[in-house]
């Protein structure tokens, strides 16, 4: 995701696009247009490298974690968005509950988030 500094790993190749399962979300790929959101999401699924496409007539939002082969593809159609996801682990499921989260406690502006580091790990809340 953008919000990172460091160089993400290889991407290698991208996933048959065309596999995996297909349902409307109500969390569009639109909130990755805005830098706190995509933190939010960010949050959600850390591994993940964000690639944009033009396929099939219409402009697809791609999520990959090269680690896990796990994927998910958020498009508009229609006048909604639908998801298509793949790999051992529902990214995109992942990124509407933590979006979701964030939305219910009134999308907080970053200098409301804490970060917590200790020997154990990071945590972050808002």
């Amino acid at each position: 995701m953008l919000a990172r500094p460091h160089t993400p790993p290889p991407l290698g190749l991208l996933p048959d696009l065309d596999d995996g399962k297909e349902r409307e979300t109500v969390t569009g790929a639109d909130v990755l247009s805005d830098w706190t959101s995509r933190f939010v999401v960010q949050l959600a699924v850390p591994g993940v490298q964000r690639v944009t496409s033009e396929r099939a007539g219409r402009t697809e939002d791609v999520l990959v974690d090269v680690d896990t082969g796990s994927w998910a593809a958020v498009y508009a159609e229609g006048g909604r968005w639908l998801v298509r996801q793949g790999g051992p682990k529902p990214l995109w499921d992942a990124v509407e509950e933590q979006f979701g989260r964030w939305c219910t406690a009134g999308a907080p502006a970053l200098e409301e988030f804490t970060v917590t580091v200790t020997p154990e790990g990071q945590s972050t809340r808002w």
